[in-house]
């Protein structure tokens, strides 16, 4: 089987990190469903998110490993890793207990943009829990 054909039919896992050692990280309810948002891991972080259970990103803005939850305690527990068939961009199947956006919604796509409108956007969930006692410095 060629490289291409294997790493789109195979079974053996080959995540394709991009030039910057990324790949995409998309944590979806794995109960509803509903995409909670999208994040970055790099090696490591698949790796630990792998061997933990528990979800674990690399974020861009700190450049460092981020365990989702480590401040705000809502953590995303994983069931399932769906890959994609060029294995650059990952499927988290996860179960969570609270809110997962840093703003306070379950989702981090709780806005949707109007059809009927230029550049405007509406709310179309609402807030779960507050941020500020989640996010609480000691």
């Amino acid at each position: 089987m060629s490289a291409g054909k294997n790493i789109e039919e195979g079974l053996e896992f080959m995540p394709k990190f991009g030039a910057d050692g990324l790949i995409t990280a998309i944590s979806q309810d794995a109960d509803t469903g509903v995409v909670l948002m999208v994040a970055y891991m790099n090696k490591e972080a698949l790796k630990l998110t792998l061997e933990t259970g528990n979800a674990v990103f690399f974020s861009r803005s700190r450049q460092k490993l981020w365990k989702k939850g480590e401040e705000s305690g809502h953590v995303q527990k994983v069931q399932q890793v769906l890959v994609d068939c060029d294995q650059d961009c990952l499927i988290l199947k996860v179960k969570v207990d609270q809110g997962q956006c840093h703003v306070g919604y379950q989702s981090c796509f709780y806005r949707a943009v109007k059809g009927d409108s230029d550049g405007k956007m509406e709310l179309v969930a609402e807030k779960v829990y507050d941020p500020e006692e989640a996010y609480k410095k000691s």
